[in-house]
């Protein structure tokens, strides 16, 4: 039997990004693609901001950063906040199996659709994730709106 991945390790790849986004005056959100085994294939933060670019979200960044593979049915998508709409596009596009969240308070996106679709979503509802990103939020309320369609 294969061993059990450790999504609370794969989720500080993501944090990782969170905190460079935020450091580069980005929104702190932050995605890490592993393969079945939980090998880090990719990852990427959200810039948005940074690139004046709005498809650029973290799931998009650390998909992008993966490179081409043959399928992604087992690869595990690990992100700090849970996917947009879009996103949630893009792993129903390449087929991604499993999406791991590290909070869905803040914003529930897509979750429920993905689920219907099929695909395995684990919240790990992590504290730390949570106020990151509050706090950005509070500090940055207009880009916060408007990174949200609001």
């Amino acid at each position: 039997m294969p061993k059990a991945l450790d999504y609370h390790a794969m989720l500080q790849e993501a944090l990782v990004e969170a905190r460079l986004g935020l450091a580069e005056g980005g929104i702190p959100i932050g995605a890490a693609l592993f393969d079945a085994a939980g090998r880090l294939i990719g990852r990427g933060r959200n810039r948005r901001v940074q690139d004046g670019d709005p498809s650029m979200h973290a799931e998009t960044n650390a998909f992008r950063n993966a490179g081409r593979r043959k399928s992604y049915r087992d690869t595990v998508m690990v992100t700090t906040l849970a996917p947009c709409w879009y996103c949630c596009g893009l792993i129903k596009q390449f087929k991604i199996g499993t999406v791991v969240l590290g909070e869905s308070r803040t914003f529930q996106g897509g979750v429920s659709w993905l689920k219907r679709q099929g695909v395995k979503v684990v919240d790990l509802k992590d504290k730390e994730c949570e106020e990151l990103l509050a706090r950005f939020i509070r500090a940055n309320p207009e880009i916060w709106n408007e990174d949200i369609g609001e």
